[in-house]
């Protein structure tokens, strides 16, 4: 079968649908992951089939960060103007489908799902569309509500959606022939189906949650079987004690030259040796000492089992990278549901306490670091949860829900 996996934003919001993808083509089915065309590279490399699609919403919130007033209104307008683009080449691509799998992020999913009428899955790494009782909403930064848990996420259900409102009626008027949209709960008279790509050992499934909420385990996307290691980063790791990982992902963000000068502080006040990746987190490479190995990226199966204590940013792909490693992990999260996670990972006892990033500083990063690479505990705990995740198998267990599911 021709399946379309509809997905858009940072390399952590394509890697787990990559991976999918391979699943699913392991299967026997084409499939063709539809994202930006910075990703096309990397699809390709994995053997899958690719579609562009325009409206690169995070470089525009990357080249307004720290503008105020009439900026941020230009931004939301050309925002919407780019939804427009998205939304034409997500129904173009889509077409050719036999089956249909959308991160929400790419929004013209649900609708598109709605007009075609085929089998349709949502997929997310983080429960995000399923209200409960025992949490609230994972984008909002608190750690319970109470009472007002379940009414979190019908807020951001409604939220979530408002600043595209107007071009998408206006594609479901124009281009799909739909009357205007009043949610995207359910699909042809029946909840639509969501699958969540993490644990339930991680994140147990509420029991206020229906069947259309199905928590798979992680789709973890390993290094390509051809890909090597820089010999200087290998011989790095053998000359000294293990480093300690810090990297904030596709985290944009004023101060990178602060930051980083924050992060090397921290090293050296907990006497730790570091890896330093840049990415587009804004940190920089001036003036690292010979303890710390800078680099661009690394594929985390192969470089996270070999250090001591993992610093990110929270997001969902790296705090599970983390977990299957068997390794502490620091989270300094910047917004949305990194909060959730670094309280997640701090509640099973296998991180300290999230530092946000407005208050990160290097002696709190340094009393972090010290107490995750000396505490024999919580060391264990991490140990025995990433030897809980190395035996499960999400995409395979994904899989196996699409097909029995697809009517």
């Amino acid at each position: 079968m021709k399946i379309c996996i509809l997905t858009i934003g940072t390399r952590g919001d394509v890697q787990p649908y990559i991976a999918l993808g391979l699943g699913l083509k392991a299967a026997g089915h084409e499939v063709t992951i539809s994202t930006l065309d910075e990703f096309k590279t990397l699809v390709h490399q994995y053997g899958l089939l690719h579609d562009s699609l325009r409206g690169d919403f995070l470089k525009v919130a990357q080249s307004t960060i720290g503008q105020k007033g009439g900026n941020q209104l230009k931004r939301i307008r050309q925002y919407i103007e780019m939804a427009k683009d998205t939304l034409a080449d997500e129904w173009t691509s889509a077409q050719k489908a036999e089956v249909l799998i959308y991160s929400p992020a790419a929004i013209g999913g649900y609708h598109i799902a709605e007009k075609l009428e085929i089998p349709t899955f949502t997929a997310f790494p983080t429960p995000l569309y399923s209200p409960t009782k025992d949490f609230p909403s994972p984008f909002l930064p608190f750690r319970n509500l109470g009472p007002f848990n379940k009414l979190s996420h019908q807020i951001f259900a409604k939220l979530g959606p408002a600043m595209y409102r107007s071009p998408i009626n206006q594609f479901r008027k124009n281009v799909l022939d739909l009357p205007p949209f009043k949610g995207e709960n359910l699909l042809r008279g029946k909840h639509t189906t969501k699958l969540y790509a993490y644990s339930e050992v991680v994140v147990p499934r509420p029991a206020d949650w229906d069947e259309s909420s199905v928590v798979t385990g992680y789709w973890f996307l390993d290094a390509p079987a051809n890909w090597q290691p820089d010999p200087w980063l290998v011989r790095f790791l053998q000359e000294g004690s293990m480093p300690v990982y810090i990297g904030f992902g596709s985290m944009f963000m004023g101060g990178g030259k602060q930051k980083t000068e924050i992060v090397l502080q921290a090293l050296q006040l907990a006497g730790q040796r570091g890896i330093l990746a840049t990415g587009w987190g804004g940190l920089t490479a001036d003036h690292t000492s010979k303890d710390v190995f800078v680099l661009d990226s690394i594929p985390h199966d192969w470089l996270f089992p070999k250090v001591a204590t993992i610093i990110h940013h929270g997001g969902a792909g790296t705090t599970g990278a983390a977990i299957r490693a068997g390794k502490p992990q620091i989270i300094c999260p910047f917004v949305g549901d990194q909060y959730f996670w670094g309280q997640r990972t701090a509640d099973l006892d296998i991180a300290p306490s999230p530092i946000p990033q407005v208050i990160l500083t290097a002696e709190r990063l340094a009393d972090a670091i010290k107490y995750a690479v000396t505490n024999t505990n919580l060391q264990q705990r991490a140990l025995s949860l990433g030897e809980t995740i190395r035996a499960e198998n999400g995409i395979e267990r994904a899989v196996k829900h699409i097909f029995n599911n697809m009517h």
